[in-house]
């Protein structure tokens, strides 16, 4: 019996909406992928609500979770199209929605903005979603959530692996080589964030494509080395991150202590930011790595790979394509595979990576 699942992923790039539906009956098998970039009006509003003290936020913050809702119910309907399914073909979507705060410390939350009840409303189908709050609830971050779906899938007997997610943040999932051994992960820091950013801001556009305007561009070490002073850095895990910490303003009190340097030059010292801190932590947490597969936008940014297999010797640097998984799909599958687990009433969280008093059931379900 086939077991059909669909994910619905929009993570801190902001860049749009990753869908695919999979059958998980047994393994993963792909059998349809749609990405869509958000409206215009809606990724900025997106943007806004990332920054506490604005007008009027929670009548914005609920159409901004509409619009996030209707978003995903386009790509929803465009894999049952691709797929040539009837909804009735699936059992449950698995829905993220959109971060905008993550405040996992003392009495924590963490919100992702989706109306689940109009997704489910408008899809006809059972949605799975807010996904991270239980683990919170329970003393934990709430993130990475990913890693056992990434043990599942990229696992190897024998071969210590990671796998690194390069998203708006990073975070990195530590296999380990023994089947005695547990898996591990967490937040790295900045991925894409700070780039895009800082690419939208000189040169107009959504994003540096290969990195290609870094590679103009000379790293400034006395920056760098600032940027790594960051006490996030050096902090053990269970840790988790994202734009609350690693915005704009954040970027700015640094580069305040450092006037005149060329933006192309701020721009190849944050893609080396990228590299340095995933290298630290693979370095300080998982020395004995020797397999590293990349996923998320960052996987795509030829400068980011070259520059992460220049900095680590030895280790088979390469995307997640090298194990028939597309880089763009893995976290839109990993919260299909959550969805199941929470159909299946199964624990979706790694008490060893977020910190949680123990494994628990992930989600809340809205009803077709």
């Amino acid at each position: 019996m086939t077991a059909l699942y669909a994910g619905l992923m929009s993570g801190t790039s902001l860049d749009g909406v990753d869908g695919v539906l999979v059958d998980l009956s047994h393994g993963c098998s792909l059998q349809a992928h749609v990405h869509q970039t958000f409206a215009p009006a809606l990724r900025e509003e997106l943007f806004a609500l990332n920054r506490p003290g604005g007008h009027d936020e929670l009548h914005r913050a609920a159409g901004a979770a509409n619009g996030v809702a209707d978003a995903y119910a386009d790509v929803l309907a465009a894999l049952l199209r691709a797929a040539a399914l009837p909804a009735s073909a699936v059992r449950a979507v698995g829905a993220h929605g959109q971060t905008v705060r993550h405040q996992p410390a003392g009495r924590g939350y963490t919100l992702q903005l989706l109306n689940a009840a109009r997704l489910a409303e408008a899809g006809g189908i059972d949605v799975v979603a807010d996904l991270r709050s239980r683990d919170v609830a329970a003393g934990g971050q709430g993130a990475p959530l990913v890693p056992a779906f990434h043990a599942a899938v990229f696992g190897r007997p024998n071969e210590a692996t990671a796998v690194l997610n390069l998203g708006g943040i990073g975070n990195l999932s530590l296999l380990p080589a023994s089947a005695s051994g547990s898996v591990r992960g967490f937040d790295t820091g900045p991925a894409n964030a700070l780039m895009d950013h800082w690419t939208q801001q000189h040169l107009g556009q959504a994003f540096d494509a290969d990195g290609a305007w870094a590679a103009q561009g000379q790293v400034q070490t006395a920056l760098l080395q600032d940027l790594l002073t960051e006490p996030y850095f050096e902090a053990p895990p269970p840790k988790s991150t994202g734009r609350d910490l690693f915005e704009p303003g954040w970027l700015a009190q640094h580069l305040a202590r450092w006037p005149g340097l060329k933006p192309v030059d701020v721009q190849a010292t944050l893609l080396a930011l990228t590299v340095q801190s995933v290298v630290q932590a693979l370095r300080r947490h998982a020395p004995d790595t020797t397999v590293l597969r990349v996923c998320g936008g960052g996987a795509y940014n030829r400068r980011l790979m070259s520059q992460l297999e220049a900095a680590l010797p030895g280790v088979d640097v390469q995307d997640t394509g090298a194990e028939g998984v597309a880089p763009g799909h893995v976290e839109a599958l990993a919260f299909a595979w959550l969805a199941k687990a929470f159909i299946e009433r199964r624990p979706g969280n790694l008490p060893a990576v977020t910190g949680a008093a123990g494994p628990r059931l992930l989600g809340a379900l809205y009803p077709a």
